[in-house]
């Protein structure tokens, strides 16, 4: 540290003094902050030993220039340092301190200088960048633990949340350490992975096809079929942060059957609840991409009759909350100019579903618990209603 590394003849008494205050004052908050992040709770998940950190940290502070020279824990100076000191400091003690430091003797002072200097070290904190350098290195370890893999995983599911540090994962070789993560033996180890994708990619057209451009969809749309619960759900969500909004990766979704897909997880009435809930979100999603986008590329599998009667099936669930997505996605099928009104309505039985909720609804109003629910679904009900009505009228209506 720059500021540290001046020869004991430029230290003024005074200087010492400060320093000797801010020492005693931050050495309590030290212990607790040391090898922490700055995200508050993440612990280095790294099978290196702490010099080869450190020695990694000052390469990267040699890179960086000046970056590495700013004091962490706050103090971008020596004069904010000192600043806290003052403030924090008894005047009469103060007072005390002065005449003790007059009477240092050479070596005393110098023994002073390095303690300050530890405890600087110990202040410093490593950037996100650092952490996931650190997280990916292990990543890319083969001999490491399975825990410390793991934890590794853990703490590039929270460092990805910031969209900068998202799009720096793949200029550091981040994306394709955790995409291999995807072919793990550990379920967990793969859940986590998909996590990370997701919320990378998650209104990141950028990550998007950073990832996309990896062939990672396959992969995930098989995960997705995973036994364990949790795979089956963080795949599915990865899936639609990639392809939200995104033309190629919808493109690619519909190349790989991934209609179907969503048509069998809402068909499915054995299935995780949670898991047809994304589906009918997605549903909806690619639908209103297809409204909002003239120059999108039309997709005729969303007006196949079957993903259409799945859609509507949705509406007989127990679950209002399943419910509702039904009808949002419904709301947005009935909105593409390539689906059929007789679809719907010979098929889907759309008519008789509205009917059915519309009588649901009017008991729920009775329940306090429920008004609200049942008065802004209502609202969407008549809104499908109509929606539905207008496009069942522009086909039997005949120009003369």
């Amino acid at each position: 540290m720059r500021l540290l590394r001046k020869s004991q003849s430029s230290l003024s008494g005074t200087v010492l003094l400060l320093l000797s205050l801010f020492l005693a004052a931050a050495a309590a908050a030290a212990e607790d902050r040391a090898n922490k992040s700055s995200l508050a709770g993440i612990l280095w998940a790294t099978g290196k030993d702490e010099s080869d950190l450190l020695a990694d940290m000052e390469s990267d502070d040699a890179v960086d220039g000046d970056v590495g020279d700013e004091l962490a824990g706050g103090f971008s100076s020596l004069e904010g340092m000192l600043h806290w000191a003052i403030g924090h400091s008894d005047p009469v003690k103060l007072k005390e301190k002065a005449s003790d430091v007059q009477r240092l003797s050479a070596a005393e002072l110098g023994k002073r200088q390095m303690e300050i200097k530890e405890l600087m070290e110990k202040l410093k904190m490593p950037s996100d960048a650092e952490l996931m350098k650190i997280a990916i290195a292990d990543l890319n370890n083969s001999s490491i633990s399975l825990e410390n893999r793991q934890r590794a995983l853990n703490e590039l599911l929270i460092l990805v949340e910031p969209i900068d540090n998202a799009n720096d994962l793949d200029k550091i070789g981040g994306l394709v350490a955790v995409v291999r993560e995807l072919d793990n033996s550990e379920t967990e180890i793969r859940t986590t992975a998909a996590w990370i994708l997701g919320k990378a990619s998650q209104n990141n057209a950028l990550v998007q096809s950073q990832i996309l451009s990896l062939g990672v969809l396959t992969n995930l749309m098989k995960m997705v079929k995973s036994s364990a619960r949790e795979e089956s759900i963080k795949a599915l969500y990865a899936i639609s942060a990639l392809i939200r909004n995104n033309e190629k990766g919808q493109q690619l979704f519909y190349f790989e059957n991934g209609y179907l897909m969503l048509q069998d997880i809402m068909s499915n009435v054995s299935i995780d609840i949670r898991l047809q809930k994304k589906a009918a979100l997605l549903v909806a999603d690619l639908a209103d991409y297809q409204q909002g986008n003239a120059d999108a590329e039309k997709h005729p599998p969303l007006r196949d009759p079957a993903l259409l009667k799945a859609v509507v099936d949705l509406t007989s669930t127990s679950d209002l909350d399943l419910q509702e997505k039904a009808m949002l996605a419904i709301r947005s099928l009935l909105q593409l100019p390539f689906t059929k009104a007789v679809d719907f309505k010979d098929i889907c039985d759309l008519e008789q579903v509205l009917e059915r909720i519309k009588v649901q609804l009017e008991e729920l109003m009775y329940e306090d618990e429920q008004r609200d629910y049942a008065a802004d679904m209502e609202i969407l009900r008549k809104e499908v209603h109509i929606i539905f009505h207008r496009k069942l009228d522009k086909v039997s209506w005949v120009p003369t």
